[in-house]
């Protein structure tokens, strides 16, 4: 499970820091694709395997499966752990979640999120004060 929220810089190469933390979790070899609200999901292989079955087994005659899956896996990308932690995001993929020098990386339970630090704070910002509307609206789920 991965929880928590650190601060790594990305450099000019496009290398960034794992955390310490997130490294056993993810494994030397992991992947990462486009998420949601113009952030970076990465997963380790096994929780990647088990969306990519759950994905496949979309109904590829909605348009909006097509359009969600063709989004997600065009993205995917599969990068390595280097010997200081480091991974290479490509340039596709920083473009697309605004990744300057400064990045925000944060644990959502099964996967890993890879922010610009600046798109976090106004996530984080505007979601806070909403946080108690939506924890109520999720009563109806059990959790």
């Amino acid at each position: 499970m991965f929880m928590g929220e650190y601060r790594h810089s990305i450099d000019d190469k496009g290398r960034m820091i794992i955390p310490a933390k997130f490294r056993d979790g993810l494994g030397s070899s992991f992947v990462i694709t486009r998420g949601l609200d113009h952030c970076l999901f990465a997963y380790p292989r096994s929780e990647w395997t088990q969306l990519e079955q759950k994905l496949k087994a979309l109904p590829f005659t909605k348009a909006d499966a097509r359009a969600f899956t063709r989004f997600f896996f065009s993205g995917a990308s599969e990068v390595e752990l280097d010997k200081q932690g480091r991974i290479h995001i490509p340039a596709s993929l920083r473009d697309f979640a605004r990744l300057k020098k400064e990045c925000v990386i944060i644990g959502v339970a099964s996967r890993v999120e890879i922010w610009c630090k600046e798109e976090w704070e106004n996530y984080y910002t505007q979601s806070e004060d909403s946080f108690n509307e939506i924890a109520e609206s999720l009563v109806n789920l059990d959790l």
